[in-house]
């Protein structure tokens, strides 16, 4: 399969697509810019702006968002007002990358060092409904990927540079192995999960979004005119929509659509966006 592009090169760093059933849009970030995207199914993008860095967002229950910004996390009520929960940490040389929520309306987020990959550098990160925020594990180096089986039972996360999906707990208590993938073929970034518990794995520098049965059998290639797929996420109306990511982070000489969104209809649907209980 081949994905079509639905906007300009309207993002320097797209990453984080979260669909909003609330409005008919699709969620995404200009991660670098601090920038929340929201785009229309024919591909017509409004953006703004919250934070220095905006890693990635989802929707809260009663309206509004919340988005994970460079050290921490802010809410956005349903008018757009924005209330910033006090900073996770102080290192500034850290920052938020990618996360999403679990079915007890949770919100995870996981860090990286800023500049350049340090190993075990980063952590996840879990924001209650109360505010309150806990670190579920460190030693990490660029954590990414994450979302629950259709059931709950489980759930899939990358830690990029180790070329795994991981299998865990839905609590993320515990990791084992799900899938290899080769670093010839990229490097495992933004993930997704459809209604029948196969895993959508965009692969960065790979041209490519890969899906996985739950056995770990490759099952389908979606391929892209741009190396860096960042992330994915399932919408539309049916949700049978997949939105693809892309991004033109360091590249000297960018193809023309790095930093598009992409759209393809797979033959699956996914599961409704899990909305931020807080």
């Amino acid at each position: 399969m081949k994905a079509t592009q639905l906007t300009d090169a309207v993002a320097y760093h797209g990453e984080g697509p979260m669909w909003d059933a609330a409005t008919g849009r699709l969620l995404w970030v200009d991660l670098h810019a601090g920038d929340v995207l929201s785009t229309d199914v024919d591909g017509t993008t409004t953006r703004q702006h919250y934070a220095d860095v905006a890693a990635c967002v989802a929707p809260r229950a009663g309206g509004g968002y919340v988005v994970a910004t460079a050290r921490g996390f802010s809410l956005i009520d349903a008018s757009g007002a924005v209330t910033p929960v006090p900073d996770v940490w102080d290192d500034t040389g850290v920052r938020m990358n990618d996360g999403g929520c679990d079915p007890h309306g949770r919100f995870f987020c996981g860090s990286m060092a800023k500049e350049q990959p340090a190993p075990g550098r980063g952590a996840m990160w879990r924001l209650d409904p109360d505010l309150s925020v806990t670190q579920v594990f460190d030693g990490v180096t660029i954590s990414n990927g994450l979302e629950w089986s259709p059931d709950g039972a489980l759930a899939y996360y990358n830690d990029t540079p180790t070329q795994q999906v991981a299998m865990c707990a839905p609590d993320l208590s515990s990791r084992q192995p799900f899938v290899s993938i080769d670093a010839a073929d990229g490097h495992p970034d933004g993930l997704t999960v459809d209604a029948a518990g196969g895993v959508w794995v965009a692969l960065w520098g790979g041209y490519a979004v890969r899906r996985y049965a739950p056995d770990g059998e490759l099952a389908a290639v979606i391929e892209l005119p741009v190396a860096q797929v960042s992330s994915c996420a399932f919408g539309g109306s049916a949700l049978d929509t997949l939105f693809i990511t892309t991004s033109a982070e360091g590249l000297p000489n960018p193809e023309p659509a790095a930093g598009a969104l992409f759209v393809v209809q797979p033959g699956v649907r996914g599961m409704p966006t899990r909305t931020f209980a807080g």
